[in-house]
């Protein structure tokens, strides 16, 4: 069982382009996540001006953000069902091993790891609780609730059931434009449901479920980029792309910044509306583009290296995250909050990788983070790949 492959071309080449792409994202990801004190606000107790760097830096996060990973998996799964062509029952059955049971190990994990910080902070009666509930445990299992980066393996999982409905985009690629208003339907009802739902459970469960059908649009949106870049854009077209591209960054860039101006005055991430709402969303596809329109430049063989640790990335910075801020308590450590960004994200991104890279050499524990066979299927793989058949490393899901 792997997660993640590496990132051939349509020709079997490498596309380092994407695997630059995948480490940026996720040292992206690990932005946002550590430009926040140890509540997850927006240091609420300092002033207007000392929330300048943090806001500011986790803009530039948000330049990739979840939603990235959920592009470059729809990305390489349309690279896999057009190479393969596998039924959608074999299709199917793949991922769920490869993202279900991963999924499952990390959703006890977070779940009971929470004591750590808890502990730390005087609130483990709380986590006790969760323990005890049987309803948390599902929306653990379910919906990812363990952790708020967990929401990622089941919500892949779900997307990809649609896959029938996404392949049309490689012949039509106009059909990626259909993502602009299935988000404006997951903005109007999750406003909906937030003002009419008052069960705080089954209100989750739906909000996700509105989120699976809108998230659809990006798999929809990744399968059209995907039956572009298998008819193959020449060097002076993708370079066109590419600043076009770079254009709707900057112009969406400037629509979130009302969002952020407000949380450098109130300390607070308020509630996305309006052209806000859309380009936030639409960004991780904006940047995507860019980076799609730079595949003939020459890229360093070093972002293929690092490539097939981002995904374990992703899944380990939330622990990291919570050991830097308990040290720092316990530290009795007072910093302004932008030195306390800046050491995070350092250590943090360090940390991250050296976690990953660290299960990735433990044969028992590298499945975790995608490197790796299930330790009871090692009897059943061949020892030996078929002749012409990609490296099965990597940090994407396909």
């Amino acid at each position: 069982m792997n997660i993640h492959v590496q990132s051939p071309g349509p020709n079997g080449g490498r596309m380092t382009w994407f695997d630059a792409n995948r480490v940026i994202a996720a040292f992206g990801v690990v932005l946002i996540h550590t430009t926040t004190d140890s509540v997850g606000k927006a240091f609420v107790k300092a002033d207007p001006e000392q929330r300048v760097v943090p806001v500011m830096l986790r803009a530039i996060g948000e330049l990739s953000g979840s939603e990235m990973f959920f592009v470059f998996s729809l990305f390489l799964f349309a690279f896999k069902l057009d190479r393969r062509q596998p039924t959608y029952r074999a299709a199917i059955g793949e991922q769920m091993k490869r993202l279900l049971i991963p999924f499952a190990f990390w959703a006890v994990f977070y779940a009971l790891f929470k004591i750590f910080k808890a502990s730390a902070f005087g609130y483990s009666h709380a986590i006790v609780d969760q323990w005890l509930d049987p309803s948390r445990w599902a929306s653990n299992f379910i919906i990812g609730s363990s952790q708020y980066h967990m929401h990622f393996l089941p919500t892949l999982f779900a997307l990809m059931l649609f896959y029938p409905v996404m392949r049309s985009a490689m012949r039509y690629p106009m059909l990626g434009l259909a993502i602009i208003p299935m988000l404006g339907m997951m903005g109007y009802m999750h406003g909906y449901l937030w003002g009419h739902v008052d069960d705080p459970m089954l209100r989750s469960y739906l909000v996700r479920a509105i989120k699976i059908f809108a998230y659809v649009g990006y798999g929809i949106a990744a399968f059209a980029i995907f039956g572009l870049f298998k008819q193959g854009i020449p060097r002076g077209e993708s370079r066109l792309l590419s600043r076009t591209a770079l254009f709707f960054v900057f112009f969406l860039l400037l629509a979130t910044l009302p969002h952020n101006l407000a949380a450098m005055e109130t300390g607070a991430w308020s509630h996305r509306t309006g052209w806000g709402f859309f380009a936030h969303f639409l960004m991780p596809l904006a940047v995507f583009t860019v980076f799609l329109g730079l595949q003939h430049e020459a890229w360093s063989p070093v972002w293929s290296r690092l490539a097939r640790f981002t995904f374990g990335i992703y899944l380990v910075h939330p622990m990291v995250i919570d050991v830097f801020d308990v040290s720092v308590a316990s530290l009795g450590l007072q910093l302004t909050p932008a030195a306390t960004v800046l050491l995070k994200f350092s250590l943090v991104a360090a940390g991250s990788h050296g976690v990953a890279y660290g299960l990735s050499r433990i044969p028992a524990l590298a499945w975790t983070i995608g490197l790796g066979p299930l330790p009871w299927s090692r009897r059943l793989e061949s020892p030996a790949m078929p002749a012409g058949a990609p490296a099965r490393t990597g940090p994407i899901a396909s």
